[in-house]
């Protein structure tokens, strides 16, 4: 097989990737950093990025100064919640949307898409008086509920089924097999990488929120971790290192998620019938 070498615009691309991923890794570089400094270093050696000495004393401050612990197991509660419900609505719905006939299929479908051209600012105001209608304001279903179904993750996921053969799905149904066995046996494991990529993105979405905690919750116990990021930053103007212990604590579990199933988000997207 011939081989062929790096033409001159290969590098340029290489350059321009390499600046273009420095510019938007500098500022978490920025903050890692910064959380292991003291407030004097900061104020003193504006110039520099380095620690001139290393402490962890951003780090204990976040903690001893602020229900950390809360935050992270309101915002992990959430976010579990939330994903594997979007995993499951979105692959049972799509499974119907792709395998299934019945009357109005596609009007639903386009208005399920329509959906998705809606900017989530419009039905901000709605979504609140419906919340508070039902009693769920300042509460964590406030938050749960709203994000248990998508309409990207349904899209998603009738691309990927409707690849997988109606020959499959036929054999399962003469061996015996109810419609949710076919589901739960058969479009399952066939749509493994999609599952991948919906659970990281919606898993990112929720873990990210800030708009929806700041609309549904008032109750500082209550908070998920961007939220009270920002009440935190508040109350410690002053303390750049102890904000930023917090900002890279919350940072961190997401990169560990992407870091861990990176191969399944990536082949997800490779073999995803989205054009």
């Amino acid at each position: 097989m011939k081989k062929y070498g790096y033409r001159w615009y290969h590098y340029v691309i290489i350059l321009f990737l390499t600046v273009f991923c420095a510019a938007m890794m500098f500022p978490m570089i920025w903050m890692f950093l910064t959380s292991f400094r003291t407030n004097a270093d900061i104020r003193i050696n504006k110039t520099t990025m380095l620690p001139e000495t290393w402490t962890l004393e951003g780090y204990i401050k976040a903690f001893t100064e602020a229900p950390l612990g809360r935050w992270f197991f309101n915002s992990i509660l959430i976010t579990t919640i939330v994903t594997a419900a979007v995993i499951f609505t979105s692959t049972l719905i799509g499974y119907v949307f792709a395998k299934y006939e019945f009357k109005m299929k596609k009007m639903l479908f386009l208005l399920l898409l329509a959906t998705m051209m809606v900017p989530g600012q419009v039905t901000m105001i709605p979504r609140f008086l419906m919340i508070q209608e039902m009693g769920l304001f300042n509460t964590q279903w406030a938050l749960i509920i709203p994000g248990m179904v998508s309409a990207f993750g349904i899209y998603m996921a009738k691309q990927f089924i409707e690849d997988i053969p109606d020959s499959i799905c036929e054999a399962a149904k003469i061996d015996g097999a109810s419609a949710f066995g076919i589901y739960w046996k058969i479009i399952l494991p066939n749509i493994r990488p999609a599952i991948g990529s919906l659970g990281i993105f919606t898993a990112m979405m929720s873990w990210n929120d800030y708009l929806n905690p700041l609309l549904m919750l008032n109750d500082k116990e209550k908070m998920t971790l961007p939220l009270a990021l920002v009440v935190f930053s508040t109350e410690h103007t002053q303390d750049l290192t102890t904000t930023m212990a917090a900002a890279t604590m919350i940072m961190l579990p997401m990169i560990v998620i992407f870091i861990l199933f990176q191969k399944q988000f990536i082949r997800g997207l490779a073999l995803s019938g989205i054009k």
